[in-house]
């Protein structure tokens, strides 16, 4: 489930916004994203592929929400993992980070169309 947004790490792009298949988040008054709907949330890990600067951090507990400490979880490297271990971005050209979420495409077309209906 989303728990942190690292604001000082946000560029707000509001890709992560725009990629949720279930509205959990919201661009905020600052123009930067927040997290509208936590409830929603999907534990798809979306926010964190579309999010370039890393200021994402889903857990894998999706059935409730956890405390969490904002600076050990950035101590701990676990920022932006997700969408370096799936090979995205920079990560791509990187033998040892292949993608695979191609074979998932179709699935993620279908989510957004209907998160927009």
């Amino acid at each position: 489930m989303i728990e942190l947004i690292f604001s000082d790490r946000c560029n707000g792009c509001s890709q992560c916004v725009t990629a949720c298949p279930s509205n959990v988040l919201a661009v905020g008054s600052d123009g930067k994203p927040r997290i509208a709907d936590q409830s929603a949330c999907q534990t798809c890990f979306m926010c964190e592929l579309y999010c370039h600067s890393d200021a994402l951090y889903v857990h894998p507990d999706c059935e409730q929400p956890v405390s969490l400490d904002p600076a050990q979880v950035l101590a701990s490297g676990l920022v932006g993992q997700y969408r370096r271990d799936s090979g995205w971005d920079e990560f791509a050209s990187d033998p040892r980070y292949e993608n695979q979420h191609w074979r998932m495409e179709g699935i993620f077309v279908l989510a957004r169309e209907l998160a927009t209906h």
